[in-house]
Formats: structure tokens, sequence, C-alpha cells
């Protein structure tokens, strides 16, 4: 059987996956951006951004002199490779071997796949639809070798599947650059007017090896299927899963904790030997009458104690409803973490304050769910909405020092609210302010405190930040936006003092 593969292009994967995430950016050009030798430079490009001439590679300065309304959000450098590889295990329902092809591509191995959806146009169009629909901007295209596949997804025109036979004749009219050829050589084939390949596959390999070296052969002979290339594919990590079968089916809440409890340690146990820690776990009970139910927990940090884990599931046994019984017990890790080989042994040490800490986050967390509890470090950012991220855990550790120079709401709210001010000009601080259909009386006023626009990540007005008490001792955070140069300026609410 020939071999056959699919190469995936996601034209814009960065910033669709940004458009994801804010759907409100869809339509608005923007950029990501990275420092690169002391400059902003641009990474990636919307379409409504490459419209405007924006382009990756562009400095920063440069596209905002072509597009002043240009947005511009700090890059990730490690969010394309993170993307892909979860794109290509997505693919592994579509073939076994999916490989990722950095920057911005997947190769996979259909070999005897495509007749399960009734032929490899079938095959093509439905893996294709699903990812535009997820929202993706992609192209694909099927061949006998991966340097074909290559070539077409990335510059073909006609058809994106190339039959048995036919790979010669659809990179003929195809640009050097279809060959994934090195810049300096597609230079030199430019200059000597090699425009198609063509113009000079059939030349003697000794010239091209003279002329252009060794990789431009290796190049059309991987393409032609003549030299094998290999892939990488990914490899899912096996679940962290246990499960217990029941002779009998299970109907009391003391046999459903001795399942509990033997699933627990052979669980931990496993993820001791590894180093890690549980996260997230859900255990599940399979009932006679063909319905399944669970209980999750979660922990504040990476955790293979079985007698700690067994008090978190302990609470949500009561909601575990048996039926006429539950015939097999399955307990699974989705979710967990490396941890570090002192760890554990805070468990056995009941003078470490941490280990107090950490079993008091996990039972709240149990009662209350895990999303009423946050921890926030402070981030290297001047802009208020920036200056906080999320710590997914107590082991994160801040890169910088909390501000206490200046006052801080405890407070902060996540996007400023329009209020009405009465306020003297000009640069005083209110005499009083409309919130929420509320009018509040200040007594006592500090500020302004004046929060410049982070011009390297996106344009806008500064801020002049004061800190207002009302009568009844209430402290709040508010700013007027801009200069005070109208008769009606905008003011917000951002924050509350304690």
């Amino acid at each position: 059987m020939d071999k056959r593969y699919l190469v995936l292009w996601f034209r814009h994967l960065t910033t669709d996956r940004i458009i994801l995430r804010r759907p409100a950016l869809k339509d608005v050009p923007f950029v990501l951006a990275a420092p690169e030798r002391g400059r902003m430079v641009v990474k990636a490009a919307n379409l409504p951004a490459e419209a405007q001439g924006i382009s990756p590679g562009m400095v920063v300065a440069d596209a905002r002199a072509v597009l002043p309304i240009l947005h511009v959000i700090e890059d990730k450098p490690e969010m394309a490779a993170r993307l892909l590889n979860a794109l290509a295990e997505w693919c592994i329902r579509y073939t076994p071997i999916a490989a990722v092809d950095l920057p911005d591509g997947l190769v996979l191995d259909v070999t005897g796949c495509a007749h399960l959806w009734g032929g490899e146009r079938a095959y093509l169009k439905d893996l294709v639809i699903k990812l535009r629909s997820s929202g993706y901007d992609v192209r694909g295209a099927m061949a006998n070798t991966i340097g074909a596949a290559w070539a077409v997804c990335h510059y073909g025109q006609i058809t994106p599947i190339i039959e048995t036979g036919g790979t010669l004749e659809a990179l003929l009219p195809l640009p050097p650059a279809a060959l994934r050829l090195e810049t300096s050589t597609l230079q030199r084939l430019q200059k000597l007017g090699f425009y198609q390949i063509r113009s000079f596959i059939s030349m003697p390999r000794s010239v091209l090896r003279r002329r252009f070296g060794q990789p431009l052969l290796d190049r059309i002979d991987q393409s032609l299927g003549l030299l094998e290339e290999v892939i990488d594919p990914v490899r899912p990590v096996e679940p962290y899963q246990q499960r217990l079968p029941c002779m009998e089916p299970i109907v009391t809440a003391t046999a459903i904790k001795i399942a509990l409890q033997k699933l627990l340690e052979a669980l931990c146990q496993r993820l001791a030997a590894e180093n890690k820690g549980l996260r997230t776990g859900i255990f599940k009970g399979y009932r006679v009458d063909g319905k399944i139910v669970q209980i999750e927990i979660a922990t504040s940090g990476p955790s293979c104690h079985v007698a700690h884990l067994f008090k978190l599931f302990e609470l949500k046994i009561p909601s575990l409803e048996p039926g006429w019984g539950i015939e097999l017990f399955v307990l699974e890790a989705p979710v967990v973490e490396a941890t570090a080989a002192v760890q554990e042994t805070l468990w056995h040490t009941a003078s470490h304050h941490e280990t107090g800490i950490l079993e008091l986050l996990d039972r709240l967390a149990g009662r209350a769910g895990m999303e009423s509890i946050h921890r926030y470090l402070p981030s290297e950012h001047y802009w208020p909405e920036r200056s906080v991220e999320t710590a997914v855990s107590l082991q994160d550790q801040p890169q910088t020092a909390w501000r206490t120079d200046r006052p801080r709401p405890v407070h902060l709210l996540a996007e400023p609210e329009r209020i009405d001010v009465t306020a003297p000009i000009p640069d005083y601080p209110p005499m009083l302010f409309r919130y929420k259909g509320r009018i509040y009386q200040v007594s006592k006023a500090d500020g302004p405190e004046r929060i410049e626009q982070e011009w390297w990540l996106q344009q806008g007005e500064h801020r002049d930040y004061y800190c207002l008490e009302d009568e009844a001792g209430a402290r709040y955070w508010v700013f007027r936006l801009g200069h005070y140069s109208s008769d009606k300026p905008a003011w917000f609410i951002h924050g509350f003092f304690a």
C-alpha cells in the first residue's frame, strides 16, 4: 500500500486562538509582538491587520505608523507549540500518527484511514470543516510524500489531493519555496531566474549540488519519495486511572469508601513512583442500570497523600447515588503535576505551616468549590489590569514585589465601571459621585496619581487616580480618563479598599 500523508497549515494559528478567547477582537486589527534586540517586533498578525499591510517581522512602531489604531498584544513564544500539540492529539481520532510541524502546521500519516470516511476527499473535507468550525483558518493537502503535501498545502492552487503517480506533475509549477528551502538558497535561485521548480528540477544533480548544496537535492528527493522523511508523532500521556470491578453490586456507603480507599492507594503509589501529585480527581461509579455517577475533587497543590485525598472525597460520598448498585468503580486523575522530593514529607511534619494551609484550602474548596479560592501574584506592569496575575498553586513564586509606595485597593474590578462625578476644576478630586444609582458624598480624598498607558503594548489615554473616602468610612479607587479638556470628562471606579 502506498503511503499517504496529510499536511495541515494553520495560517493564523496564534491570532485565531486569541480570537477564540476574546471574540470582540474578531474584526479588530491586532498583532502579537515580543521584544527583539531592544525593539518590539510583530510575531503574528490577524487578517484585518494583514489587509492593512501589517506582517510578521515589522517593528511595532512602524506598524503603528501604518495603522495607528493597531491593537498590540504581548506574544507568548510557547503558545504555538502548545496549540499544535493539542491539535495533534485531537487529530488522533482521524489517524494514530499525528506530528507537529512548527511553527504553524501538522503532519498526519493517513495511510489506510481515508476509506473509513468514504474516501480521501470526504476525509479531508470532514477534518478541515471541523477545524474551521472551531475557529481556525486552516488549509490541507494530501499526497504520497510529506514534502509534496506540504508544498501543495502552502502553494497549490488547483487541487488539495495529489493522486499516486502525480507528485512530480504537481510540483513543477510551484515556486522553489514549496520545497522548504533555506532563505539563502531561495535568494540564489531567485537571482538566477528560477521562479518555478520545473526550471531546475531536471538539471544534472552534480550541477545543483555544486551551486546550491546537498540540502536542495535532499528536499527534492523527499518531495518525490526518493528519500524517506521521518516524523515524530505525538504520544498522548497515558491517563492516570485505576479500575475496580465488583463481584456484587455495591449499594452501601461503607463499601463505597472501601473501594475508594483501595483505588487511592493504587493511584497514589503510581504517582509517588513518578514524582507526581494529583491536582484534580474524579471518582466514578458505573451502576447496573447503565448510569454513571461521579464526584470530583481539586487540590491546592500536587498531592499523593492517601489519607488527605480520601477525606476530600469522603465529604462528597453522600451525594453519590448507587441506585440498584454499582458494579464498577473508576478513579481518574486528569490533572497531575510534578512534586518536589521534599514535598510529600510535609504531610509527616506537623510543625510545617504549609501542610495546614494546603489541608485547609482543600477542605474549603471541597465545600465551597475550587472557584471560590484565588491567589494572586504581582506582575511587572504599571497598568492596573496587568499588574496582577492569578497563581496556579502555592508553589508559584512572585517575580516582583508588591507595590507598597502607593495605595492599592484590596478588590480591583476586572473592568473599570463608569460613574457620574461632581468635581471642581482643574485636577480636583470629586465632591460626590453616583455609582449604581446611589450617591456617595466624599469626605476625604487623596490624589491624583497619574498612570500612563504602556505604549509598547497598547495605545490609549492616561488615567488620574484618586483615593476617596465617603461619610461612612468606605474607601474607593476612582480615576479620570485623559486630560480635563471637556465639560464632562469620563470618570470610572476601579477598586475598593478594605
